[in-house]
């Protein structure tokens, strides 16, 4: 916790003044949150990113958290003697991995999120995608980048075909906080794991959210200088595709974003998870944390 000792009472209360205007804006909007990162491993910013989630619920916004756990994924499978492979920033997934991925994230890394919602004075429930029927999903065909002729095999990599927040909706009226685990079914009601960017993007658009934010390990979308872009437009993020700025574990990250833009998200932002409070600093003031994706 910041000391705030040296700020006056008069200070204290300028500062909720000023996010008074946000506040208002923002009533009753829902706002999707992608959980992931160094936020999610560093003890301090978890109790943050807790505290942030229990106050914009508690003026009024309604959160929807959706979590990743790449890292946990991977101890987890390096106990089991596994490695984790990668093709164009998806895990490989087969049935023994998918085991895994099912345990660490609905189990371990859904359940710490909620406590510690729960614990910073909030009601969060933890759902997957087969809760309510949340997340319908199929197999992934993934196209090779350079070789459009060419699929790769990715085994239980789901592609989302139907959301249905309904379950999410009806917790949210009742005051509750979903937070959403990143598996989805199939027809066979076989597990299907999913990138959590791509689930929390969709899950902005099908609830028609205000706002989509991505947590992440860096400061924002960066150029080839690594100087960070804080606005940026569709037509801006498909040349920063072409040329190849944007690639690797952001690929997924920025398409999901850019879809979610131009289904009707108000807007995206990607931010820096590592900045303590980073969430609350860019709902709540004018100050520009990460970068900002607008659809047009």
């Amino acid at each position: 916790m910041t000391d705030l000792k040296h700020i006056s009472p008069r200070e204290k209360a300028e500062i909720l003044a000023q996010a008074l205007p946000y506040i208002r804006r923002f009533h009753g909007k829902t706002i999707v949150i992608k959980y992931g990162g160094n936020a999610m491993t560093d003890p301090e910013l978890q109790a943050d990113f807790a505290e942030d989630i229990v106050l914009l619920k508690l003026v009024g916004m309604n959160p929807v958290v959706v979590h990743g756990g790449g890292p946990q994924i991977e101890q987890a499978l390096n106990r089991l003697g596994k490695k984790g492979e990668f093709i164009q920033g998806m895990r490989v997934t087969d049935a023994e991995t998918m085991e895994v991925v099912e345990w660490v994230l609905a189990g371990e890394v859904q359940q710490d999120i909620v406590g510690l919602i729960n614990q910073a004075g909030g009601k969060a429930v933890g759902l997957t995608g087969r809760d309510g029927g949340l997340i319908r999903a199929r197999k992934l065909k993934m196209v090779d980048n350079k070789d459009p002729n060419k699929e790769h095999d990715v085994g239980q990599v789901g592609d989302i075909t139907a959301v249905d927040p309904s379950v999410v909706k009806a917790l949210q009226d009742d005051q509750f906080i979903p937070v959403i685990s990143p598996i989805g079914f199939g027809e066979e009601n076989e597990s299907y794991n999913i990138n959590a960017d791509v689930v929390a993007a969709k899950l902005a658009t099908v609830l028609q959210a205000e706002k989509l934010m991505l947590l992440t390990n860096t400061p924002g979308v960066l150029d080839k200088q690594g100087k960070l872009l804080t606005n940026l437009s569709a037509r801006e993020i498909d040349e920063l595709f072409a040329d190849g700025t944007i690639s690797g574990g952001m690929l997924p990250k920025i398409s999901g974003a850019l879809d979610a833009a131009r289904s009707g998200v108000n807007t995206v932002h990607i931010i820096d998870g590592r900045v303590p409070h980073a969430m609350l600093l860019e709902v709540l003031t004018d100050q520009a944390y990460g970068t900002m994706i607008r659809s047009h």
